[in-house]
């Protein structure tokens, strides 16, 4: 459960807790109120009713003295008044203790408006003291209704009497409860609250250590593992994901570094070869174009692959070149040797035209082919065979290099394989026209490419030996380019 989640379900909780309290408090507070009301409101009908009965006998005193139409006016509103009463009284549901007092009072209180109402007829008779028998019966009947008004109170207080002790004491016991549970909110709270506290803050501590010791340069701190499915864990997983994405980015800074310093020195390998380029190309020229002059035509061609050899090698290495240049350049270093041995070797070549387009880093193939003629074939008095393949397939081309020479053994093949590693027998002999061995031209494709699966070698003692290796077709290399080429 994360933060977020979980801080939505306990705080609702804890406000609920509090809400039901504070209703189960106030809903009894209420019931108190209500019945008092009840009672109340019916103790003041009582009071209203015996009032307004001692009002109408005064007013049918009055009018018996005057016999004027003012004091008739007001003896048939108090009248009215009282009747009004009497309705409201007997809309008032009353309690079981006081059903046979209150159905006696409502008789005595009809009897006391009829006994009115015959009064005030007898006042309109021309009959001298026709009333006095009807005011004599209504001024008797006022005097039980206000003896039934008092008792009826004293029944409605002692009915509630002990529903308000019930209540005060349940009011009590909510009272209590209230107070245990704000206690105990509180109590909670600050738990919660420090539970809280050590979720959020131990995990951000662990964090900014772990980040603290990243930024001092120390990429092996292991992050904390957070075991909950929280904010905290994405967070954790982000670190880790930062740290090997860090590891990644520096451990391609220091190929693009080693594969610079391996530039830097091929470059100052060639720089101790150049003996003024210039003067050499010039010298070249003269004597093809002497050789020509004399009918050495071979002489002339062969001047002319050397210079070309001598031009190409003279290339600045940390520039990627078509495939297409280096198999051009091969032709011609095969022109050279094919000089020294003659008829002892035959140069084979199957190149498809759909994968010379694809780059790579100068100087590849001589090197491989300069391997072949000093370490396979150079021993073999005829039928020497080297062959050249170019293969385009969909995902890849395929330059192949193979010989029909003395093959090495699997010690020797492993070690040009593993080029980081002290090779047991050298791969360049003597008369190396461009001081590249073949490892380090393995290695300079790896690093151009950013591939661990470049070049293979087949090769078994008396069968020869193939050297395979495997370029990205165009659009699908990721392509590592150098620190001196970027603009």
């Amino acid at each position: 459960m994360n933060t977020r989640r979980m801080l939505f379900i306990v705080i609702p909780l804890l406000f609920i807790l509090n809400n039901a309290v504070s209703f189960f408090v106030f809903q009894s507070g209420r019931t108190v109120q209500q019945s008092y009301n009840t009672m109340l409101d019916r103790v003041l009908l009582y009071k209203q009713i015996d009032e307004k009965t001692r009002e109408n006998l005064r007013a049918i005193n009055v009018h018996i003295m005057d016999r004027s139409p003012q004091s008739l006016k007001t003896l048939q509103s108090e009248a009215s008044e009282l009747k009004r009463l009497q309705a409201s009284f007997a809309g008032e549901r009353a309690i079981a203790s006081t059903e046979l007092t209150a159905r006696s009072y409502r008789h005595m209180l009809d009897a006391f408006i009829v006994q009115e109402q015959h009064v005030m007829d007898a006042l309109g008779s021309r009959a001298p003291l026709a009333y006095a028998a009807a005011y004599a019966e209504a001024e008797s009947t006022a005097a039980f209704i206000q003896e039934e008004a008092y008792q009826l109170i004293d029944q409605e207080l002692s009915y509630y009497q002990p529903i308000y002790r019930s209540i005060l004491v349940q009011t009590e016991v909510m009272n209590h409860w209230g107070v245990a549970v704000f206690v105990l909110n509180t109590l909670i709270s600050v738990l919660f609250a420090y539970w809280i506290s050590l979720r959020i803050n131990r995990p951000i501590q662990q964090l900014v250590q772990t980040a603290e010791q990243i930024s001092g340069g120390n990429l092996q701190v292991d992050p904390p593992r957070m075991a909950a499915h929280d904010e905290f864990r994405t967070l954790s997983e982000a670190f880790v994901q930062m740290q090997e994405h860090l590891k990644l980015l520096i451990r391609k800074e220091k190929e693009g570094l080693e594969k610079d310093r391996l530039v830097k020195e091929l470059e100052l390998a060639v720089l101790q070869n150049q003996i003024n380029p210039h003067f050499l190309f010039n010298s070249l020229n003269v004597l093809s174009k002497l050789a020509l002059l004399e009918g050495a035509e071979k002489t002339s061609d062969l001047t002319v692959s050397m210079s070309n050899l001598l031009r190409y090698n003279l290339r600045r290495l940390d520039r990627p070149v078509p495939l297409r240049d280096e198999v051009e350049h091969a032709r011609e270093y095969f022109t050279i040797q094919q000089a020294r041995f003659r008829e002892r070797i035959r140069f084979e070549t199957d190149i498809d035209e759909e994968g010379l387009d694809v780059l790579v880093p100068v100087l590849t193939l001589q090197p491989i082919l300069e391997n072949v003629f000093v370490h396979a074939i150079e021993g073999m008095e005829e039928g020497a065979i080297i062959r050249l393949s170019v293969r385009r397939t969909p995902d890849e081309v395929q330059v192949s290099v193979s010989d029909n020479g003395l093959g090495m053994s699997e010690d020797i093949r492993e070690a040009l394989l593993h080029y980081n590693e002290e090779s047991p027998r050298q791969d360049q002999g003597e008369g190396h026209s461009t001081g590249l061995g073949t490892r380090n031209v393995f290695k300079r494709l790896e690093l151009f490419y950013d591939r661990q699966d470049m070049v293979s070698i087949e090769s078994s003692p008396g069968r020869g030996t193939t050297v395979l290796i495997r370029i990205p077709a165009p659009g699908k290399e990721d392509v590592h380019v150098p620190f001196t080429d970027r603009r």
